[in-house]
């Protein structure tokens, strides 16, 4: 189900950043609505730009399969089509399966599923206070952390699922809806996260 956004982007994208916004829809195959929207404030779209090309995507300390994790009950919990569609697509190439996806569906399903690691639950416990409202730290998640995470790490992981929330919260402010980045979108149960209603 797409709804019209909130705000419509600029008629005629300004150079450069339409060419350069072209330039990456080509590469991820999709119009990216709410990088269109953001032209009306070059200064806020070369920010994200840059936040989103230093993202991490694979790390000695914080793997594919962990960022691909933290990335998708993320975005589950901040209730954002677009960010799911996104996040989720290709789950499979990156080590999740489809019950591990489910799982991150679940507000408390990735504490029960079975395949996922000691160190995994502790980083997805973790993701689950920060973006609560209000952000609160039991001592028993921030222990478990540092546990299984060297401080690197512990950063890296509060950067990722920061970066996921802060692109959530902007996408779904400017009404933009999934584009259709999965190829099985039944699998994330999209209609389940809808924050718009017709």
């Amino acid at each position: 189900m797409t709804l019209p956004t909130f705000v419509a982007p600029p008629p005629r994208l300004p150079f450069p950043w339409g060419w350069l916004l072209g330039l990456v829809e080509h590469k991820m195959g999709k119009p990216l609505i709410a990088n269109r929207i953001l032209t009306w404030s070059p200064k806020t779209l070369v920010g994200t730009g840059v936040m989103e090309a230093l993202v991490i995507h694979d790390d000695r300390e914080v793997p594919v399969r962990l960022l691909k994790l933290l990335r998708v009950f993320v975005s589950y919990r901040v209730s954002c089509p677009f960010c799911i569609d996104l996040n989720g697509q290709n789950h499979r190439d990156q080590g999740l399966t489809d019950d591990e996806l489910k799982a991150l569906a679940s507000p408390t399903g990735y504490q029960t599923e079975g395949s996922f690691s000691a160190p995994e639950k502790a980083a997805l416990a973790y993701a689950a206070c920060l973006t609560a409202t209000p952000v609160r730290f039991p001592e028993a998640v921030i222990t478990a952390m540092k546990a299984h995470y060297s401080d690197r790490a512990f950063t890296l992981i509060a950067a990722t699922c920061a970066q996921v929330n802060l692109w959530a919260r902007l996408i779904q402010g400017l009404g933009v809806s999934e584009a259709g980045f999965a190829a099985e979108p039944q699998l994330l149960e999209l209609d389940q996260f809808r924050t718009r209603q017709p």
